[in-house]
């Protein structure tokens, strides 16, 4: 089997049906593994990831490399020839640390990208099927409907209405118009309308295609080959975390200078070592792993969340998930299961009849009279035939659902009584989000006849006439009409959702969208998810309003949103898309912030609720699923799409995909969120404090007309064993429980706020003045004894700070004080290598130690718990305040 050369727009249908070894029934099983060990799979390769030797060369670009490479130099110069294979050593220590980590990250972001597999619908066989996009070969049977991203390049063959955004090959702006006739063969790549090409997306209508290209064979692969990967932009917070490094750069900056400048004045030693002490406190104080600890921060948050089946497209989405202050979410299939069972039917003359069965299983009755049983017969036909779904059952028991569930719902009701698709289709149009209802044509007695489902008004409003009991036709005017719309709002009331069936035939071809025929109600039920009420009543306890805004009536939308506890007493309000739209500006931002229940809604006016919501101050999440939705996804500060049921465009409007299609989910990955916003803050603030402590004992040394009482060595391994581990540990911590019971965190909050400065100043307090006084009582029995106590209070001292930075606003304890294992093994881990550079004589030589008693050992590491002693004091004196 040979590619295909032959160019497809230029092709009858059969010819390339003959080309391709193809039919109408698809190909077989056989088919498709012959081809694809020709045409491989249909998947573009990955140009995000970065080769191995961009990550290790990162870890030797940058301002902490560059300063210990000079203090390096400067070393070698001065002969301090020991400094020079320490520094060199800690240099490849740190970059094996971070190529590890960023190796990691990349094989993290990897997995989350593999979680976010395209799917298609295909025919093979004649069966309708689900497969993942990668799987198609040319030749395959697409079909494709509104919303759709095009998963390969392929033939029109069947369309209706079918209009593509192109915008991405050729920048046109407009939808472009499909058609099935074959073109000339030199005409431009915008031309061939009879094509559709693999990335951009349906707009409207629906198509069934013949895959012509898979992969790097089609346009968007040409392009993709001869790309080069674009740098992305700095998120929001990227850009508040650079700017927190580089005000602590500017710190530590001034503080060497006014290190060097005392050292200069006060202390008689060579201005070579007063410079390399300087370079070397210039490095602890900087806290040059901020960036890096943040970025595995946002990834153990997107990890976790991914976890609970929310998978984060932008990394960063992680951190601003912890402000938001208002959902909006939609109802079917987020706040209910998305399993639409039709429990009543109804036609004008006869009394309602209840359908028995539960989800997408084919088995249940039809509750009804005998005499009436006859009468049901047209809406049973609409009912098979007027729906574009499969419905199969997995080998796990489970059921598979390709198209809408609304219509598979039908194709379920006629399954149960019986009713099989043996009419012939002629066309078949997909469901118009303006026209709120979708038909099919089907040949019927020798002539057209059109089906039509949709919602009640939008049906009632095109109805001239109904059949009555008797099958006799009637005119519907305002009495008939009464009744039917009785009915609707008793069973929305009921929280079912009502759609209406209608059939056109005698105007068919006059009018298209007018003279239909009603022909009765069909009310199904959509059960609240499991946990959705649990859900919303956290969100409220968080601070966190929730709004739905759906296209179900509003009676409908009111029974439940007050089911799932999103209307609370005294906020029953509802507003629908018509009394919005009549509202200026004032009145809608008014409207906006005293209802929690949208129905009806268009795209449009989700959108304006949507930018309403932040001009008055809110920080919003909201979830959409359709092609419709895609600008308000985009608008909002956290865009939510649906995995299962939504479509392509609508996931890459958003920051966030929910695996589940779960309300729940939300809340969970806000949560998670919260958890993010703290770790960045604990970390931080752990690499501060660490620093200014550091930099702080050196100052007020000199100031005191003290030796340097820390070489450059020491304090570079300082900085390597307790900010290097326990710093990640910190980034582990799994939250304390009550992250749902506060407010949304102000977006606008700093990492290091005011609040935290107390604990800032007694941990750099308690660790200068400890190493002051270990210094100065040790200097008699020699510089290097008394160094090396200073290194052990400095170093335990720093070690136990660790445990406070768990829990900033309240005690240790409260969280378990070995709850977390990574904190405790780094902790552990970091308490053994400092014995071990110590009391090791090989080890300690090379830092210029001294041997150390058990009993002074002891004594001056317990004596640097006193950071966790005290501060847990003052936490207990605020907690009490």
């Amino acid at each position: 089997m040979k590619p295909f050369q032959t160019k497809p727009h230029t092709l009858d249908i059969q010819d390339l049906l003959e080309e391709l070894n193809t039919s109408d029934q698809g190909l077989s099983p056989a088919d498709v593994q012959e081809k694809q060990k020709v045409f491989g799979k249909n998947e573009i390769p990955d140009q995000a990831g970065r080769p191995l030797w961009k990550i290790i060369l990162k870890q030797f670009t940058n301002l902490m490399v560059y300063i210990l490479l000079l203090a390096a130099a400067i070393s070698y110069f001065t002969e301090h020839y020991l400094d020079v294979y320490v520094i060199l050593g800690i240099i490849l220590i740190n970059a094996v640390i971070g190529f590890v980590q960023e190796y990691k990250a990349e094989g993290a972001v990897a997995a989350l990208r593999s979680l976010l597999v395209p799917k298609c619908k295909v025919v093979r066989e004649g069966e309708l099927q689900t497969i993942d996009s990668k799987e198609l070969v040319p030749g395959d049977l697409i079909a494709l409907e509104e919303g759709d991203i095009i998963p390969a390049d392929a033939r029109v063959w069947l369309f209706k209405n079918a209009r593509t955004t192109e915008a991405s090959l050729t920048g046109e702006a407009l939808p472009v118009q499909k058609t099935n006739k074959k073109l000339p063969e030199n005409i431009s790549l915008g031309e061939k309308t009879n094509m559709v090409w693999k990335s951009t997306y349906l707009a409207s209508g629906s198509v069934r295609a013949i895959v012509t290209g898979t992969g790097l064979r089609t346009q968007i692969g040409d392009i993709a080959s001869s790309l080069k990967t674009i740098t992305p932009k700095k998120t929001n917070f990227q850009i508040k975390t650079d700017q927190l490094a580089k005000q602590m750069a500017y710190i530590a900056i001034s503080s060497a200078i006014l290190l060097f400048l005392a050292g200069y004045f006060f202390l008689e030693v060579e201005v070579s070592e007063v410079l390399l002490i300087s370079i070397a406190a210039l490095v602890s104080a900087i806290p040059e792993g901020l960036p890096a600890v943040l970025s595995i921060v946002l990834a153990v948050g997107s990890y976790r969340m991914s976890h609970k089946n929310a998978i984060i497209r932008e990394i960063s989405a992680t951190e601003s998930l912890g402000s938001v202050s208002t959902i909006i979410t939609d109802k079917t299939g987020t706040l209910t299961q998305n399993t639409m069972t039709i429990k009543k039917i109804w036609i004008p003359g006869v009394e309602e009849a209840e359908v028995t069965g539960e989800g997408w299983e084919s088995k249940g009755d039809l509750l009804a009279k005998n005499e009436d049983i006859k009468s049901f017969y047209k809406l049973f036909e609409i009912a098979a035939h007027c729906h574009q779904t499969a419905v199969s059952k997995k080998e796990s028991g489970q059921y598979q659902v390709t198209g809408d569930p609304t219509e598979a719902a039908f194709l379920v009701l006629a399954n149960k009584v019986g009713q099989k698709k043996q009419l012939p289709i002629k066309e078949d149009i997909a469901f118009d989000a303006e026209l709120k209802y979708r038909s099919t044509i089907v040949e019927k007695n020798g002539t057209e006849t059109r089906f039509i489902i949709g919602a009640p008004e939008a049906i009632l409003a095109k109805c001239n006439s109904y059949h009555d009991s008797w099958g006799s036709l009637q005119k519907l005017n305002d009495i008939t009409i009464k009744p039917i719309q009785d009915k609707f709002e008793k069973w929305s009331k009921e929280s079912f959702r009502v759609l209406a069936m209608a059939q056109q035939s005698e105007h068919l071809n006059q009018d298209h969208h007018n003279n239909f025929e009603f022909v009765g109600l069909a009310g199904m039920l959509d059960p609240p998810r499991p946990g959705v009420l649990e859900a919303v009543n956290s969100c409220h306890q968080a601070g966190i309003r929730v709004i739905m805004a759906t296209g179900d009536h509003s009676e409908t939308a009111l029974a439940i949103g007050k089911k799932v506890g999103i209307v609370l007493p005294g906020r029953e309000k509802v507003y629908t898309d018509t009394e919005l739209q009549q509202m200026d500006e004032e009145q809608l931002d008014k409207a906006v912030m005293e209802a929690d229940v949208f129905s009806r809604l268009s795209p449009i006016m989700k959108l304006k609720i949507a930018q309403s919501l932040q001009k008055q101050g809110e920080l919003i999440a909201m979830t959409g699923d359709g092609v419709n939705d895609a600008p308000a996804l985009k608008q909002a500060n956290v865009g939510v799409s649906m995995g299962i049921m939504g479509t392509d465009v609508a996931r890459d409007a958003s920051v966030m995909v929910l695996a589940d299609d779960n309300f729940s989910t939300i809340v969970h990955a806000i949560e998670q969120g919260r958890i993010v916003f703290n770790n960045a803050r604990r970390t931080s603030f752990y690499l501060v404090t660490t620093s200014l402590a550091e930099i702080f004992t050196l100052i007020s040394a000199v100031s005191l007309g003290l030796s340097m009482p820390l070489t450059a060595t020491q304090i570079l391994w300082i900085n390597l064993v307790t900010d290097g581990l326990c710093d990640k540990a910190l980034a582990t911590e799994k939250g304390q429980g009550n992250e749902l019971t506060s407010p949304p965190i102000n977006p606008k909050e700093n990492i290091l706020s005011k609040r935290i400065f107390p604990l800032l100043v007694i941990n750099i307090l308690l660790m200068t003045g400890l190493a002051i006084t270990a210094f100065k009582w040790y200097l008699p029995e020699g510089i290097e004894k008394a160094r090396t106590i200073v290194f052990i209070v400095m170093s335990f001292s720093q070690l136990f700070n660790v445990f406070n930075m768990r829990n900033l606003r309240g005690s240790t304890f409260k969280i378990g004080l070995f709850s977390n294992k990574w904190v405790n093994l780094a902790f552990l881990l970091s308490v053994l290598i400092q014995i071990l550079i110590i009391q090791t004589p090989v080890l300690s030589q090379l830092f210029d130690f001294r041997p150390v008693r058990a009993v002074e050992f002891i004594l001056w590491a317990s004596l640097g718990s006193m950071t966790f002693w005290v501060v847990e004091t003052y936490k207990l004196i605020q907690i009490k305040k």
